[in-house]
Formats: structure tokens, sequence, C-alpha cells
């Protein structure tokens, strides 16, 4: 660079805030590289030329320099991964892709520098015959020249596969696993099993049988591992058979209630079959089918009720006898069901399957209901039971009232001004907009003695209206009403004391 005063000091001044900025300017205006710069790491600077004079005062205004680093072919390719793993069934067609080797170039993209190629080197072993494989040399996809994989010849092959750019060169690893084909099917062991005979309350989960089939194919691939599925004589999916991955044997369990009033007997058609599709040309046939019959025993089951759990909800004030809920039972054996009742709600009783409630007073008890539990009775040979809730609603039925933690009080002699607290309860269930209203009663004395002034839906304060009070104990008539339905009316005498008061405003 060259300013127009030849007696100036050129120097430089960072835009960027870099560790180290690796140019610097001699007193000519010649920009130097002083240390080697690197693409990869950062591929353009910003800075400025400034010019001063001998007093180092600026001459002329910054002029900002921006270096583009060109980038060179200095970063060899790279394997995507150590080991490119693959696998190829043994009748894969010659043509097929059967895979991807990929590398990267930290060069710049889309240049000659980072452009890759890639070619095979060698193949090992080199069974039944030379160059199986094929790479297309833009891409990395390898393919398969002909179909001529054989497993039982060769069941891995390794290739060495040279990636180039214009400079470098490295050896990608690929290993290739030969899967056998799926041309063999399961057999079983026993075209028939005969039957098993299980009582009808054997628990979910036990196993009342065990099959075993057998698969040619390579042992612990899809093609040889075997599953089970009940084909005919099991619409519920009554029954699920698992298979042990190691030994390809089959249990078979109960997945669902037996019920022998239900069904007493299967007939069961199981057959067996691998998650890898057959090769063309082979399909199962009847020796991948076993069948086998399964008796069930009758049990004295326990009667059962129609619901798991009975929820109702009654008004507090029902009247006696009011029915409530009707509960049903049945016996699987068609037994006599009899009801009885226990829990909280003694006062309860039943005719049949209809629980009557025979109690005059209810109470509302909130977040604590109770669960009475229906049972048989204590005799029974069979007994189940289930569980009713019963949430009572409540009525409108306690007037509001006064809550005060302490009697009311106010200094003798009154100076005006002063004001206490009141608080108004109610034993019925409160809702979040429930209010109460609360005024001094129709009393001319008291009207003009008292007053109240409210504060919200809950509490007041309550002031004298003069300073003319003796020291004794006042009876102030108190109405409050609420919000109910119906409304209920509150009457309450206040007793307010006017008194001497201590230093710490406490009557005494």
């Amino acid at each position: 660079v060259h300013a127009n005063d030849p007696d100036v000091i050129y120097g430089i001044f960072e835009k960027e805030k870099l560790p180290r900025l690796p140019f610097s300017i001699d007193q000519n205006g010649v920009i130097y590289v002083t240390e080697p710069l690197d693409r990869e790491e950062k591929d353009s600077y910003t800075f400025f030329v400034v010019t001063k004079d001998n007093e180092g005062e600026l001459v002329d205004k910054p002029l900002q320099v921006h270096v583009i680093v060109e980038d060179i072919n200095d970063n060899p390719p790279v394997c995507q991964k150590a080991v490119t793993l693959l696998e190829v069934q043994e009748n894969e067609g010659g043509g097929s892709s059967i895979g991807t080797v990929f590398a990267t170039d930290m060069d710049e993209e889309n240049t000659l520098n980072s452009r890759l190629q890639f070619k095979i080197q060698s193949q090992v072993p080199t069974v039944p015959e030379d160059n199986l494989f094929f790479i297309q040399q833009d891409t990395g996809v390898l393919q398969l020249t002909r179909p001529s994989l054989n497993k039982r010849i060769a069941s891995n092959y390794s290739l060495k596969v040279v990636v180039m750019d214009a400079a470098f060169q490295t050896v990608c690893d690929v290993e290739i696993h030969v899967i056998d084909i799926n041309d063999q099917i399961p057999i079983f062991e026993k075209s028939d099993y005969g039957s098993v005979t299980v009582a009808e309350n054997l628990p979910v989960g036990t196993t009342i049988l065990e099959i075993q089939a057998t698969d040619g194919d390579e042992p612990g691939t899809g093609s040889s591992y075997i599953i089970y599925q009940v084909k005919e004589g099991d619409p519920n999916n009554t029954f699920i058979i698992e298979t042990d991955p190691e030994t390809n044997r089959g249990f078979i369990k109960i997945n669902k209630a037996l019920d022998f009033e239900t069904a007493p007997v299967y007939d069961l058609v199981i057959n067996a079959t691998n998650p890898e599709p057959l090769v063309s040309g082979v399909e199962y046939d009847s020796s991948s089918f076993t069948a086998f019959k399964v008796f069930v025993t009758n049990v004295d089951e326990p009667p059962a009720f129609q619901k798991i759990a009975y929820r109702e909800e009654v008004s507090e004030d029902i009247p006696v006898n009011t029915l409530v809920v009707t509960v049903e039972a049945y016996d699987p054996e068609g037994d006599t069901v009899r009801f009885l009742l226990r829990g909280r709600w003694s006062c309860s009783t039943q005719v049949g399957g209809v629980v009557v409630f025979q109690c005059s007073v209810l109470t509302l008890i909130l977040n604590d209901f109770g669960l009475p539990s229906l049972v048989s009775p204590d005799n029974a040979a069979q007994k189940s039971k289930t569980t009713l809730v019963l949430y009572l609603r409540d009525v409108n039925d306690n007037p509001p009232r006064l809550a005060m933690d302490n009697p009311p009080f106010f200094c003798h002699p009154v100076s005006g001004g002063e004001r206490t607290f009141i608080q108004v309860v109610d034993d019925d269930e409160q809702h979040f907009f429930s209010t109460f209203s609360i005024s001094v009663a129709d009393d001319s004395n008291a009207r003009n003695d008292w007053e109240i002034t409210k504060i919200n839906g809950t509490h007041a304060y309550l002031s004298p209206k003069h300073a003319k009070f003796e020291e004794k104990v006042y009876n102030v008539p108190v109405i409050i009403n609420d919000n109910g339905k119906p409304p209920l009316e509150g009457r309450e005498n206040l007793k307010v004391s006017i008194c001497t008061c201590s230093s710490e405003k406490s009557c005494y």
C-alpha cells in the first residue's frame, strides 16, 4: 500500500480480536505473512492499515484490507469408519449395491483438492473367484459383479479400498459378511403333542406345554430363528408362545384367564415360521405345523360383580330408606349370591342385589368419604368384594357464625378511629365464590354506637361510632347471612369490652 505522504509511518490495526495476527507491514507499505496460514482453520482475515506522522497522529483514513486464504491440497482423505461393515445375502444378484464406503477430505469443497476417487486394491479370500466386487469410482458404492457368493465356501470377505485425491491416498478397510439365505423351513419334532389338562384358575403366564422345531439354516440369524403361532382354535388369544432364542424351544403360556364355563376345550393348531422371508421356490408345508388339545377343568370360583367399583352421589339430607345404588353380581357356576355390607356405613342393609340406605342422619365428611366393601357372608364357600364409594352432597343447613380467637376490646377512653377484626365461618361446604354479609342488628342504640365495615366475603371491621363509652362490656347484636340455597341467617351477641389498657395495649 502507498500513502500520498512519503514520510508517514505505516501500521496495522486489527479488526478481529485474534491471539496473534499473522501479518506485518514495513515502512515502505509492504505487507508480509509472518507465520504459516491454514485455510482449514481460518480462511480469511480482515484488518486496517493506518498511516501516522512523527507525532503519532493519523494522516489518512484507515485502509481496510481483506485477505482470502487460498486452498492447497495439504489434507489426505480420511476413512469415515476404521472398518466399514457390510452384509449381503448369498443369493444377491450381480450388479446389486451392497453398501457404500465413506471418506472425507478437509480441503476446500467442490474443488480438485477435495475430489475423491475409490478403487479396490485387494480381496481376501479370492474364492470362488477374484474380482467378486466392484466400487464406483466417484461415489464409493460397492456392487457385486456376479451372483457367485456361497456361504459354505466363504462366509466373510475383506477388501482394501484405496481413496485418492489429486495428491494423497488412503486405504480403507471393508468387511463383508455373507448372510445365509432362508432356504430351510422349520420342522416340528412331533406332528401331534396329544392333550394337556389344566384347571381354569391357573395364573396368567403359566407354561402348560413345551414344543420343539428345528431349522437347518445358519444359527443365530433370522433364517433359523423360529416364531411359533397359534393358527387355529384360539380366536381370543388365550394362549401365547414364547421362543428361547438359544434353543428355539417354544413355551406355550396362558395369556388370558381360562374359563371352563365359556371354553372347556381348545383344539389348537400351531405353525413355526422364520422372521426372514423364504427364498423364492421354498414354501412352508405340513412339517411346520403341529397340533394338541387343551382340556380345561372346572373350579369352584367366587361370585363376580358386574363392576370393579361403584360410585354414587347423594344429598346429605336424603330420606331414610331411599334407594342409593343397585349392585349386581353373579356366580359362574350358577349358585345363589348373597350380599353383605362391611365398612363405615353399617346403617345399610341389603335385599338381594339391592343396597338400601337406612340412616336417619348423614354427615358430610370432606376429603374422607370412606370405602365400604360389599362381600359375601362369613360362612360362604367363595367370597368376592367390590368397593362402594358414596359421595355426600352438602346442603345449606348450618347458619353462618362468628369465629373470634379472643374477645374484642377497645382501650378507655375511646379516642376515635379504633377498629377490631372479626371473621365469619360456616360449617357447610364452602366454594371459592362463598361470601357473607354482616351488619349490626336493627337496634337503635347498637346502630348509634357501632358500625361494621366489610373487608371481603368472610372478614370485616367493627368500630365504635363515638367516644362516649364507659368502662364495661357491651353486647353488640350482629346479623350474618350466607349466600347458600336457601340462604341462612345467623344472629349473635358479640361481647365487646371497653377497658383500661396497659402500655402494651392489652386490657386489664
